[in-house]
């Protein structure tokens, strides 16, 4: 879309929304939420309708569409490859001009993952899964505390004011709940729930995710993942994702974007069910919500109680050397194929060559990022000490 094209449709719905003031008398802008239209498994026209259903649904809301010239009433912002997609999504998001956006294939950075909303199919709840992609440390205990944070920030945004907190039984689901423990002893309130089985205890089992026995079901991201592809597809076979909200907001101290994710197998419904869950974060203030409790939490003592959770590890220890980052770069190639416990020290080795560089998440699991030029020479550095097996696989 044109700058020209782009200022009057921005007038048009100014005009729009003083019309339908004057006629309700409700003189409040309406949230917009964006939703990019490149990437499905389903096509462009599967999210585009799941667009036009969440418009239908609510009046609450608008909905901004990010991708090719379709036939819709809804507005769009014209674009036509997914990097151009995104780059106008982070511009829109920035400028405030949209609250939200639903989108797919998007790298969040180490530190942000994403808490996903499903139905649950014993007692038709809905519960919040932390969380369902990206990546919350490289610890997988560490990661754990905080994902229980990112669930209950974002289920405040979304209006329950003292969510109950389970922790899903895997490995490290103890360690977990005693690092809770002491960050609701320090100050930090945590409304522990209850499993329905007959020892009860906030370490929940198979049931209680059937049953939705909490408003927050905390675990790592991997099997957040694979329990939001089960509650979202098992009646479809999996190959299209028929019920609940999307993989969710990321969330993580500092970041400020309300990016929520579908999967390429996410259909109409998912797609529509994720556009309305953007528009009430989006309501509820996420990243004021986020802001404060991060707040609250450091100031019971999170950062100290996570440090103990990682003194043992010897990956930790060994990336304690100090070394310092090179000028800071854009950095847009990617280095896949690295362990996510060694991603750090990945980065450590390239700016002791003198390259900057940076970890994330992409497409396949984690990355390195460094600049198109250093691309060549940082995937050999990575190739001689061992942390990737071949001169790399691209994103």
């Amino acid at each position: 879309m044109s700058d020209q094209k782009a200022m009057k449709n921005m007038l048009g719905n100014m005009f729009m929304e003083i019309a339908d003031a004057i006629e309700t008398g409700q003189f409040k802008s309406k949230v917009k939420v964006g939703i990019t239209t490149l990437g499905s498994e389903h096509g462009t026209e599967n999210l585009v309708k799941g667009a036009e259903l969440a418009a239908k649904k609510s009046s609450d809301y608008e909905i901004v569409l990010i991708g090719p010239k379709v036939e819709t009433d809804l507005e769009i912002v014209e674009v036509n490859t997914e990097e151009e997609m995104h780059k106008k999504m982070e511009e829109l998001l920035d400028s405030g001009y949209i609250g939200a956006c639903v989108t797919m294939h998007y790298n969040f950075p180490i530190g942000v993952s994403t808490v996903g909303k499903v139905v649950t199919p014993g007692l038709g709840r809905e519960m919040y899964l932390a969380t369902t992609t990206g990546t919350s440390s490289a610890h997988r205990t560490e990661a754990m505390v905080k994902n229980a944070l990112y669930g209950i920030i974002t289920a405040k945004a979304m209006g329950i004011t003292k969510p109950t907190v389970g922790i899903l039984n895997v490995d490290g689901a103890r360690q977990v709940e005693r690092a809770l423990k002491e960050l609701n002893s320090g100050g930090y309130e945590i409304n522990f729930g209850e499993s329905t089985r007959a020892d009860g205890g906030c370490v929940m089992r198979g049931n209680d995710l059937l049953k939705g026995a909490v408003d927050v079901m905390v675990t790592d991201t991997l099997t957040g993942n694979i329990m939001m592809k089960v509650f979202s597809s098992y009646a479809t076979g999996g190959s299209y994702e028929a019920l609940g909200y999307g993989y969710g907001p990321g969330i993580g101290e500092g970041y400020d974007r309300t990016i929520l994710i579908l999967s390429r197998a996410s259909g109409v419904p998912v797609a529509a069910g994720a556009l309305q869950y953007g528009a009430s974060l989006a309501k509820g203030n996420l990243k004021e919500v986020a802001k404060r409790e991060f707040e609250k939490a450091n100031k019971a003592g999170l950062k100290e109680i996570l440090k103990g959770l990682t003194k043992d590890n010897k990956k930790a220890a060994a990336s304690e050397e100090e070394v310092t980052a090179p000028p800071k770069e854009v950095v847009t190639g990617s280095i896949s194929g690295i362990d996510i416990m060694d991603l750090e020290d990945a980065v450590k080795v390239l700016w002791k060559e003198g390259i900057y560089a940076e970890s994330g998440m992409g497409c396949t699991g984690p990355i390195v990022l460094v600049s198109e030029a250093n691309l060549e020479a940082a995937t050999k550095a990575l190739v001689k000490v061992g942390f990737v097996a071949d001169e790399g696989n691209p994103c």
